[in-house]
């Protein structure tokens, strides 16, 4: 099991993603610490998860809004005092924001998927860096999606905060990389989640119409399997990936399951990372 012993945190994993990767990082040994907004939700997810437990004491649910310092400071003190360390963090909550042009959308809706998704996210990662630090050792895994390497009309807050965490992903990578602290993002593909379910709720005339016939025929096609994104996390909260960091890996694109003979070519290279591209020197015409 490549997670043995590992204290592991994982925000927003009620349902959806989150969920999948709980799952998959309790097959794979991790104590796991879960948190979300929905206690409710939380509750009945703590139960399922119950079910496959390996042993005793594996997992810990607690009612946290990661856009809250307060909460992110509470989640990290119970996982210290459970488990003595955070070996692994996966920043996973998320919100759409509101949909349609930005001139009509409500400003406090806006501004608050940016407080969840790119605050919140570096709310938590900015209270489990001192133990990692103090280790010398940790794997800091952020979910990116779409629109963090494409725009999105209509999406303007998510596709604003998913670009903004990737290049918290790069920065803080470079913070933490002589403190033996890996830091990476990860596209899991086009998921059919309850994320899904609000586009297809919201209609063509507030999404545009390309998304929501693109929402359609990915509904009715199953989407991309929820378990490839979380065998990714499994895979860089592993040794496996220990000399990769600050990269946006996708789970259904990229070459990951080879990248143990890449590690040097990775470590040295722009790919998998947002960057500029430019004309090369060749004299290339437009």
């Amino acid at each position: 099991m490549k997670l043995i012993n590992k204290c592991a945190i994982i925000t927003g994993g009620n349902q959806g993603f989150g969920l999948a990767v709980a799952k998959a990082f309790i097959m794979a040994g991790a104590n796991v610490v879960l948190c979300a907004r929905n206690q409710a939700k939380m509750d009945e997810t703590e139960k399922h998860l119950k079910e496959i437990l390996l042993y005793p004491g594996q997992l810990v649910c607690i009612r946290a809004d990661i856009s809250k310092n307060i909460d992110t400071e509470r989640l990290v003190e119970l996982a210290l005092n459970k488990f003595g360390g955070i070996d692994i963090l996966v920043a996973n909550a998320g919100v759409y924001g509101p949909k349609g042009r930005i001139e009509d959308v409500n400003w406090k809706e806006w501004s608050n998927a940016i407080d969840i998704n790119l605050k919140g996210t570096v709310l938590t990662c900015k209270a489990v860096i001192p133990s990692m630090k103090s280790q010398k050792k940790g794997k800091i895994i952020i979910l990116s999606g779409g629109g963090a390497s494409r725009p999105m009309p209509y999406l303007s807050a998510y596709a604003a905060s998913k670009a903004g965490v990737v290049r918290f992903m790069e920065t803080l990578s470079e913070e933490l990389s002589e403190f033996g602290v890996s830091v990476n993002a990860v596209g899991p593909g086009a998921l059919n989640t309850r994320l899904l379910d609000e586009i297809l709720d919201s209609g063509p005339e507030r999404v545009g119409e390309m998304l929501y016939e693109q929402s359609l025929k990915q509904k009715e096609n199953g989407g991309v399997p929820l378990e490839k994104g979380a065998e990714l996390c499994v895979y860089l909260a592993s040794a496996d990936s220990d000399g990769i960091t600050g990269k946006l890996i996708s789970a259904v694109w990229d070459p990951w399951r080879n990248f143990e003979k890449y590690k040097v070519k990775l470590r040295d290279s722009d790919i998998y990372t947002l960057r500029r591209i430019v004309p090369d020197d060749r004299g290339e015409k437009w």
